[in-house]
């Protein structure tokens, strides 16, 4: 349910020529079910000429609703179309998770 929401706004604000969204919750230690860890790789030009940091507040600000409620960690991986060419689209693993525990 919030995936879809993310990814409907990510693909409405940027049209990214790739989007995963990936719910990373079932690594981190919350109740079963929860949807509140995401991993997000976008690709578009509009990231050109942008600085990481551009690219990660101009997505805050598109989900500022989701961040304020349901959503407690972003993973974000942002890329122009020619930095994702050059990584053979591949993306770093996420880490495990520091927490307490995973839920079983």
């Amino acid at each position: 349910m919030i995936r879809g929401l993310i990814e409907e706004k990510l693909r409405n604000e940027f049209q990214p020529v790739h989007l995963d969204v990936q719910d990373e919750s079932y690594r981190h230690n919350v109740p079963a079910g929860s949807e509140s860890h995401f991993k997000v790789v976008i690709v578009t030009d509009r990231f050109a000429g942008q600085r990481f940091l551009a690219r990660h507040r101009a997505i805050y600000s598109v989900l500022s609703e989701e961040l304020a409620g349901p959503v407690h960690a972003l993973a974000l991986h942002t890329y122009t179309t020619t930095e994702w060419q050059g990584l053979q689209d591949t993306v770093p693993a996420s880490p495990d998770c520091r927490g307490a525990g995973l839920q079983a």
